[in-house]
């Protein structure tokens, strides 16, 4: 990989507005990841599309202050910011995703295509693939990364939009795959890939081990659990880690955040063990917080950074 720093980092897909029974948040999971990446002093860029609207323009000047590079949003003059309604049950989240939105249309443009032949690492999901159009795009950007390229997907299932399809093609164009351990069964299912629909350690290792005989391209499968911490899993070894106890303000961006973690210190060839503290440690973080990009003092992101450097 390279040893060039500040990393290339880009986060392809969905920027949007979360409207929360307390008021609206930006997010979207490529744009949340961007912002976490580049918090930890990666080059993050944020490749989306926003329309030319209010929304559009809060959503910039919210980024403004914020580390990740925004200076590649695209401008739909026909289509809206992309919102979504978000309900809490029991603490857990549930979308009302509106159709269509700006990032459905993501124009593949020679600017996008240079940043993606010298990305160090991408992370891109399944919901931002639910348009033809964008779905090009972002494959198309991946098919230019170099081969050293960390090429994350994030798994996002979000009913109705997603396919065995693009979940296969997505996975065949990835060196990492990450999802949770509800996705687990249901994308095993998807690809018609044999895995009891329990969520056991030993179950969800099994189910990483045969996508890793699958799919030869990937590299590692990340699942995470919530307040049980997370599995990474190699064709060499494997990690589980406990969690981070916290008290939960809500959950969304908290994968998003533990991706980015992650991704930071895979660039950085840190072992598992280490992968797995750094995922935990800001994805708890975000969960103690409300919204997706919550306020970062630097004295608590260098406390946590203490923390995971042991």
């Amino acid at each position: 990989m390279k040893l060039k720093e500040p990393h290339l980092i880009l986060g392809i897909g969905e920027l949007l507005w979360d409207l929360l029974p307390e008021g609206t948040r930006l997010g979207g999971a490529p744009a949340n990841f961007a912002v976490m990446a580049a918090r930890l002093g990666n080059h993050a860029a944020i490749l989306s599309r926003i329309g030319r609207d209010e929304l559009g323009e809060k959503a910039v000047e919210l980024l403004e202050p914020l580390p990740a590079d925004a200076s590649f949003l695209q401008v739909d003059l026909l289509q809206e910011t992309g919102r979504v309604t978000v309900r809490f049950e029991g603490g857990q989240p549930s979308y009302t995703i509106h159709q269509p939105a700006a990032w459905d249309f993501l124009e593949l443009t020679n600017e996008w295509v240079q940043l993606a032949e010298n990305a160090d690492a991408v992370c891109f999901g399944s919901l931002a693939q639910r348009n033809a159009v964008s779905r090009q795009t972002i494959q198309f950007l991946l098919s230019k990364t170099p081969a050293s390229c960390v090429r994350v997907f994030d798994v996002n299932l979000r009913t109705p939009y997603y396919s065995a399809e693009v979940i296969r093609e997505s996975i065949e164009l990835a060196t990492v795959l990450k999802m949770n351990d509800a996705e687990a069964p249901r994308i095993m299912a998807l690809l018609g890939i044999s895995s009891p629909d329990r969520a056991a350690t030993a179950i969800l290792r099994m189910a990483a081990e045969r996508l890793l005989a699958e799919f030869p391209p990937l590299r590692m499968v990340a699942v995470t659990r919530g307040d049980h911490g997370s599995l990474l899993v190699t064709r060499e070894e494997w990690h589980e880690h406990p969690g981070v106890c916290i008290q939960v303000a809500d959950t969304i961006g908290a994968g998003d955040a533990f991706t980015a973690a992650m991704t930071h210190y895979l660039l950085r060839g840190a072992s598992l063990a280490k992968l797995s503290e750094a995922g935990n440690r800001w994805g708890a973080w975000v969960a103690s917080h409300s919204g997706a990009m919550p306020a970062l003092p630097e004295a608590e992101r260098a406390r946590i950074a203490n923390v995971i450097e042991g």
